[in-house]
């Protein structure tokens, strides 16, 4: 008996978060997905049920084809520059020869995290700029004038350098939660370690690594959710162009819906986005575990 109040106790505390989750995630989601099968504008006074139109025109875009590969470019850089690069940065800051000026790297690396992402793209917009930017100025400066671009406004650079923007903001915030997982290992183990003669490099690869498995899924599944959803950086600074060059799926679906005025085949999109994302998060987290054999 005291078991079942208990739980009905429990369950009751429950009742708040699963109303929220209801009303601004599953109940939207499920209307998504009615929406995605039918067309409709913002206007308008009915919806039409186009069955699988939306789906099918979906596959035959070559926008979404060139938004997936931006996207899919981004996720790349993203996992080897804020996840792996990251790992290495957060180790090394907290070996012993930084922990003297650890606080003053830190404070550094997570500064940029948090500045709004809007001043940060109008921050590059201007280190950009062709004419008066700092970038090209730096280059003009050292004798490297053939290095100089019009970097938001050709195809081969306009992707990189929004990506760019990017990796400087998120960069310092995976960086510390790799530190926080690292300052959680034992140091019984790297003293182990250096008994048994290990150099850094193999600690690193063999008990650092290992150890924050776990935040590596977790870093994992941010920048690559991140990735697919991103939307800032491209509006603020291309708008997608030139063409569609910097185009990715969430500012295609913005486009379709806001400005084409097609809500029903943004709708479409924005499932094609959900899927992508909850495909990629599902592998991940089937490939890193749950940590529950590790502490068992």
């Amino acid at each position: 008996m005291n078991t079942r109040k208990k739980n009905l106790g429990a369950f009751i505390f429950c009742i708040p978060g699963l109303l929220i989750l209801a009303i601004f995630v599953y109940f939207p989601l499920i209307e998504n997905i009615i929406y995605s099968f039918q067309g409709f504008s913002l206007s308008s006074t009915s919806k039409e049920f186009v069955g699988l139109d939306n789906y099918k025109e979906l596959f035959s875009d070559p926008i979404i084809w060139q938004s997936i590969k931006n996207n899919v470019l981004y996720a790349v850089i993203s996992i080897i520059f804020q996840v792996m690069f990251g790992l290495v940065i957060a180790a090394i800051l907290e070996d012993k020869v930084f922990r003297k000026s650890e606080r003053f790297f830190q404070t550094i690396f997570f500064i940029p995290t948090l500045l709004s992402l809007t001043v940060v793209c109008l921050l590059f917009e201007f280190i950009y700029n062709p004419q008066m930017g700092l970038l090209n100025s730096f280059f003009e400066a050292v004798g490297l004038d053939g290095l100089t671009r019009i970097w938001l406004g050709t195809r081969d650079t306009a992707m990189l350098s929004i990506i760019a923007v990017s990796q400087w903001q998120s960069f310092g915030y995976i960086t510390m939660l790799f530190i926080v997982a690292i300052q959680k290992i034992p140091s019984d183990l790297y003293e182990a370690a250096i008994v048994d003669g290990a150099g850094k490099i193999r600690r690193f690869f063999t008990i650092t690594c290992p150890m924050v498995k776990q935040m590596f899924f977790v870093t994992m599944v941010l920048t690559v959710s991140g990735a697919f959803t991103v939307f800032n950086e491209p509006y603020i600074l291309t708008g997608g162009g030139p063409g569609t060059a910097t185009m990715v799926l969430s500012l295609h679906m913005y486009q379709t819906g806001f400005v084409k005025n097609r809500m029903g085949y943004a709708s479409a999109i924005a499932m094609l986005i959900f899927v992508i994302t909850a495909v990629l998060s599902s592998v991940q987290f089937f490939s890193f575990g749950t940590g529950k054999e590790e502490r068992e």
